[in-house]
């Protein structure tokens, strides 16, 4: 079976932005130059009070995803949005598992696969996030820690493995102004495929969109686009930039597969 991976593009806004700042964001956006949709998709990821707001401005073009969903349904949970919200409003995207929600929030494995489990259950797809701290890296536990946090996606969590994205985002790249170099990224990559292909399927391994997260600019993305298993991006600070959020869009590299 052959094919090739759409490019994605995803910009994490975190606790950023507000009504103003989004507005001019997102239409510099959306007016610049960007590749075909058969090419890249883009998607934008404000703070889940714009979520509605961010949507009525992104036109057809661009996608917008939650940052967060909780794992049930509705209840006393104050402070959560449930995936039925989301989809409520008209949204098809999440981020579950970022490295902050994990460290800051102290969200466990289990949980983030009960959110994933549920997000997926309601028609969301999920940018479903790994990544090791510094000291596993320089423990040489990178590969270790990504096939524990991956392990929570199978026995059943995943019924659609055609809707997850995964994001490989290295915690000590995270708005620190240091980044992987493409040759650590490929590496973490190419395992995250590999595991893919050995717990799931060479289908999945093959279909399977793997993005890279870690302090990505408008100087690093085309040297790491290059790179064989790195299909995308999810760009923290660089989203909140028009100017360097669309030269990373237009480093988009879809790659074949057989």
């Amino acid at each position: 079976m052959t094919g090739s991976r759409k490019f994605f593009v995803g910009g994490n806004f975190k606790c950023n932005g507000n009504k103003s700042s989004l507005q001019t964001l997102i239409e510099s956006i959306i007016k610049s130059t960007l590749p075909a949709s058969e090419i890249v998709d883009i998607v934008v990821s404000p703070p889940s009070i714009y979520l509605e707001y961010v949507n009525q401005l992104v036109g057809q073009r661009v996608q917008v995803a939650a940052q967060n969903c909780y794992s049930e349904t509705k209840g006393a949970y104050t402070g959560e949005i449930s995936a039925e919200m989301i989809v409520d409003i008209g949204l098809k995207w999440v981020i579950l598992g970022h490295s902050e929600r994990r460290n800051l929030f102290k969200e466990s494995n289990q949980l983030i696969a009960k959110k994933t489990q549920h997000a997926l259950s309601q028609g969301l797809s999920v940018i479903f996030c790994i990544g090791e701290l510094l000291e596993q890296r320089e423990t040489n536990k990178t590969e270790q820690v990504l096939d524990e946090q991956l392990g929570f996606l199978l026995n059943g969590v995943v019924s659609d493995w055609s809707k997850v994205v995964i994001a490989y985002e290295p915690v000590w790249a995270i708005g620190t102004g240091k980044t992987a170099s493409p040759q650590q990224a490929q590496d973490a990559h190419a395992f995250i495929r590999k595991w893919l292909s050995e717990k799931v399927s060479k289908e999945v391994a093959n279909a399977t969109r793997i993005l890279y997260g870690g302090s990505v600019t408008a100087t690093n993305s085309a040297e790491l686009s290059k790179q064989l298993d790195v299909d995308g991006f999810l760009v923290g600070g660089a989203s909140l930039v028009a100017s360097d959020f669309v030269t990373i869009i237009n480093t988009a590299n879809p790659k074949s597969y057989l």
